[in-house]
């Protein structure tokens, strides 16, 4: 599966899916975005069941700023509705696909344990 945008509108729908959701914040005039950029595009080829998500700070400050994106990129991880990654910077593609070994092996079901426990 090739990478997505992801507006405002279509963000809800896209990471109630469940399952892995990778978000890439970036902006066009930004070095480091477009140096990671096919480094991004190559993994969501070769990982079809995850969704690889691009979102365009500029066009989308409202959800840059939710999310309190202070430098690009900026790399988010989702698994099942949970941010489980948040990183800024980019990544080596060794490094990258390190991190999406991890997110396949995280056991979500103990994260959702995890954070049920410390709520109360």
């Amino acid at each position: 599966m090739a990478t997505i945008n992801i507006t405002g509108s279509s963000f809800n729908e896209t990471v109630d899916k469940g399952g892995i959701v990778i978000l890439d914040f970036w902006a066009e005039w930004c070095g480091p975005c477009k140096m990671f950029g096919p480094t991004f595009e190559a993994a969501a080829l070769k990982h079809p069941d995850i969704v690889f998500g691009k979102i365009n700070t500029e066009e989308e400050q409202e959800l840059a700023a939710h999310f309190q994106i202070r430098s690009i990129p900026t790399l988010m991880a989702l698994k099942d509705g949970i941010i489980v990654f948040n990183q800024s910077g980019a990544m080596m593609p060794a490094q990258f696909e390190e991190l999406i070994k991890a997110l396949r092996d995280l056991d979500i079901e103990k994260v959702k344990a995890d954070i049920a426990a410390q709520d109360e």
